[in-house]
């Protein structure tokens, strides 16, 4: 069985989406593009020998599934109105702009009984792989293995600027990815957030750092930047038996625990250990999981509660920065601007 799969939205991201199902992902055939802009929906249409629809209605009706990579501000359009037509949807990451649209699709989806899955890219990386064991052939992850329960997380995650997803906060548009690790990292409902952030080449916020507590006791810090003159990606997690530090775009893993690896002079009993990984597709495993839910009824790794969570615990970022940034004018500190 094959699934025919059209993308709504060719963006920057809709575009590489395209590029996987026309050629890349087992069972999938790439049934067309529509994009608001129909030059942009011709060029890539033409690049990937698949049919430029005239309207968001006609990919629908021709195929079985879409991929939903438009601005954030129509997922919940043009998702609902795949699922209405009883179409499986992949929608790119936040769901939503609001709960009420998760909340809406989630419930849709249930009713219709289709896949809804949200892009969390991340979630199908061979690093989130190897620590918890997310995406397809899960099996655990090693995390809680090594260093125990997690205690204290800390996440970065700043690249250069670039033009596009300014429609969005940093927050849903990278600071998101790292909220969905913390939450699946942590396994703990989020509690408290203490955030600040501050626009600087958008009408958004562009840069961010948030502070979280969870109900078990645990904390996170998290800072994303989109206005910064390098990319780095680091994740550091204490637990209650060692301590991890990973560095995703060296692709390396350095593990301090007991009784394990070369011995650290200055930390009697404890030693370090150095890991590696290969990395992968993670856009083509996402659709590839997609398609799996689809045809065959595999789980759904990233499923409209996950994709709601993540959008619950950045709309509480947003709601803190907003509140610190209130309290500061208020002080004098600052101006509006």
């Amino acid at each position: 069985m094959v699934l025919s799969v059209g993308v709504l939205g060719v963006g920057h991201f809709g575009r590489f989406h395209a590029l996987k199902l026309a050629s890349a992902v087992p069972r999938a055939r790439l049934s067309g593009v529509f994009d608001a802009d129909p030059a942009r929906g011709a060029a890539v249409a033409a690049e990937v020998g698949a049919p430029a629809m005239e309207s968001a209605e006609a990919l629908i009706a021709a195929s079985d599934a879409l991929v939903v990579a438009a601005p954030t501000r129509f997922h919940a359009e043009l998702a609902g109105a795949a699922i209405k037509a009883g179409r499986h949807v992949l929608v790119e990451k936040p769901v939503a702009a609001t709960l009420a649209e998760a909340d809406a699709l989630i419930a849709l989806a249930w009713d219709r009984k289709v896949v809804l899955q949200v892009g969390h890219l991340e979630r199908f990386s061979a690093a989130l792989q190897l620590l918890c064991g997310t995406g397809p052939g899960a099996g655990g992850g090693v995390l809680r293995e090594w260093i125990g329960r997690p205690l204290y997380l800390e996440a970065v995650r700043i690249a250069p600027f670039r033009p596009r997803s300014l429609d969005i906060s940093v927050v849903l548009d990278l600071m998101i990815h790292d909220l969905d690790l913390m939450l699946v990292l942590v396994e703990s409902e989020l509690e408290a957030v203490d955030a600040v952030g501050a626009p600087v080449m958008s009408a958004h916020t562009d840069i961010a750092n948030a502070r979280l507590r969870f109900a078990n006791g645990a904390a996170a810090t998290i800072t994303a930047s989109r206005v910064s003159l390098r990319m780095e990606r680091k994740l550091r997690v204490f637990g209650t038996r060692g301590y991890l530090n990973a560095d995703f775009l060296a692709r390396s893993l350095h593990l301090v625990r007991r009784d394990a690896g070369e011995a650290l002079p200055a930390m009697p009993e404890f030693g370090i250990e150095t890991h590696s990984w290969q990395d992968h597709d993670s856009l083509e495993a996402e659709l590839r999981a997609f398609v799996a839910s689809c045809l065959d009824g595999a789980p759904v790794v990233v499923d409209g509660a996950a994709g709601r969570r993540a959008l619950e615990a950045g709309l509480r970022v947003l709601d803190s920065i907003a509140a610190s940034r209130a309290k500061a004018e208020a002080s004098g500190l600052f101006g509006p601007d």
